[in-house]
């Protein structure tokens, strides 16, 4: 038997903030379906060569009612970064605040605008602990 990864589905209320979102992530649209009879869209979004693993956005047109307020029936998606604390510095240059800051220089945890846990780690070795991150307390849930 075998067993291929396809992609990992995230529902989301508002499609264009969150793919503003995950593309200040560095994710690209991949692909894109829409369904007049189903009332949906469904967008697929990868990091630049690595196609092959990709995100599903769902967007329902006539909304999500009934849906977790805090959407934690979803664990988390994980992407490896080459800086962390890059990263982090670009991401809250642009208004995303970051949970649980990389005081490790390992691991931070971001959310989404739909209230998704993303967490990033270092590629390789965790980097020196530095500032501001070192001494940054985590804020909200990760």
């Amino acid at each position: 038997m075998g067993l291929t990864y396809l992609h990992t589905m995230v529902r989301v209320m508002d499609l264009e903030k969150s793919m503003a979102f995950y593309e200040l992530l560095g994710l690209k649209e991949t692909r894109r379906y829409q369904s007049e009879a189903g009332r949906f869209t469904l967008v697929y979004l990868a990091p630049p060569g690595q196609e092959d693993a990709p995100l599903e956005l769902t967007y329902n047109w006539d909304g999500d009612d009934g849906l977790p307020a805090d959407s934690r029936h979803f664990g988390h998606l994980a992407y490896g970064v080459d800086n962390i604390y890059e990263t982090c510095k670009h991401l809250q240059d642009n208004g995303i605040v970051i949970n649980r800051p990389p005081r490790d220089g390992r691991m931070a945890f971001i959310r989404s605008p739909d209230n998704i846990s993303i967490e990033l780690l270092q590629n390789g070795d965790a980097l020196e602990p530095a500032e501001p991150w070192a001494s940054m307390e985590s804020t909200g849930h990760w």
